[in-house]
């Protein structure tokens, strides 16, 4: 399991949204935009949305595991300083009775962060 500095954590807090990259059966990649919770005690994220079970990129991690995620943003154009927090490793969906609550949940492998240092 990767570990996580406490800017990185500082930074996942404070962000809502990023992008999660799955791969297709066919062997395309599917990237979203999705809603997450970074659970800093178990270094993981959980990602939900509306009708999860239902969804493409919830069939993907079924399907196989890998996957990357990125959380980013701008905290400046003038000077340019974009910030960014990347992990790559696998998902696990987590079903639920009722299939728009299921949700995914990323264990990092890999942590690659930009811009976010202190």
């Amino acid at each position: 399991m990767a570990e996580f500095t406490s800017a990185q954590i500082k930074y996942l807090n404070s962000q809502r949204l990023g992008r999660l990259a799955t791969l297709r059966p066919d062997g395309t990649l599917q990237n979203n935009p999705v809603g997450f919770t970074f659970v800093a005690e178990t270094g993981t994220f959980e990602i939900g949305g509306f009708n999860m079970g239902g969804s493409q990129k919830y069939k993907n991690v079924v399907a196989n595991g890998q996957v990357a995620f990125v959380v980013d943003d701008l905290e400046s154009v003038e000077p340019w300083k974009p910030r960014m927090v990347e992990v790559r490793g696998t998902a696990e969906p987590v079903p639920n009775d009722d299939p728009r609550r299921s949700t995914i949940l990323i264990h990092p492998n890999r942590v690659i962060s930009f811009g976010i240092e202190e």
